[in-house]
């Protein structure tokens, strides 16, 4: 699965994940998961029963002991668990998000916070609670940054300057461009590597890339489609293609990166 898809309205999770694990609705941009997994919770004390009501309710030190354990279960690579506090928090989130007037027409806080429920998932075991960030304010701060992205994209759409998309004239050379516009200080594949292997390390890395996310690079990137026609395409917006876009070249920047003689 890939991205938010209309017609089911599922969201794209990275491999490790049950897919199956955190559903939106399109309608109200509701998270709807399964059951967490059959982990200890936080037991329930007398002081959780409203003998008024004769049903459970947590109170606050309870729903913070909660949030701590979920958490810290999310962290550990738990669907269930972050499924259950994108439920709780992205609302909220969405709610914040400011988008200006000119903007509104175009970017769509649903297309926001669907790619912005991906990062989570991608990112979430470099969430560190001993910080002292709270989940809700990382998940705002992910969410902002990709408003941002599609504001910049947006903004470079009338005017693209020459380097924002390329014109390849075989796939070789695309995945050579495609280097050229992730590689983080603008330097060239290292003189070790031969054009063949920079090639299939990147094929390597696209091919490793949640499926929405490889879908934007291969249309737009690789295969040098218009913004008009990825949208068309992939039935998302143009924000959020610029959205997954950014995200995917931060993500193949991260991944090559971390191959020691990648960049010369």
């Amino acid at each position: 699965m890939g991205g938010m898809n209309r017609a089911t309205g599922e969201a794209d999770v990275p491999p490790g994940f049950a897919t199956n694990s955190i559903l939106f609705s399109s309608k109200h941009a509701k998270i709807v998961g399964t059951r967490e997994k059959n982990r200890p919770h936080p037991p329930l004390t007398k002081n959780s029963v409203n003998p008024a009501r004769g049903r459970r309710t947590l109170p606050w030190s309870m729903i913070s002991q909660t949030e701590d354990w979920r958490v810290s279960s999310a962290v550990e690579g738990d669907a269930e668990a972050i499924s259950a506090l994108l439920r709780e928090h992205g609302p909220e989130v969405e709610r914040l998000l400011r988008i200006e007037p000119k903007w509104r027409s175009i970017i769509d806080p649903l297309d926001v916070m669907q790619v912005t429920y991906i990062e989570a998932f991608l990112r979430i075991r470099s969430f560190d609670p001993a910080r002292g960030v709270p989940f809700a304010v990382w998940l705002r701060v992910i969410a902002e940054n990709n408003l941002r992205d599609a504001i910049r994209g947006l903004s470079r759409q009338k005017r693209p300057p020459p380097t924002t998309q390329m014109q390849p004239t075989n796939y070789e050379d695309s995945l050579l461009g495609l280097h050229n516009l992730i590689a983080a200080n603008g330097s060239t594949p290292s003189g070790k590597l031969r054009r063949d292997e920079t090639c299939q390390m990147l094929e390597r890395a696209v091919s490793a890339l949640p499926e929405s996310y490889r879908q934007v690079v291969r249309s737009y990137d690789l295969e040098g489609r218009s913004i008009e026609e990825v949208t068309r395409k992939m039935g998302r917006s143009s924000g959020a293609i610029y959205m997954m876009r950014a995200r995917a070249h931060q993500r193949l920047r991260e991944m090559l990166g971390s191959e020691s003689r990648f960049f010369g």
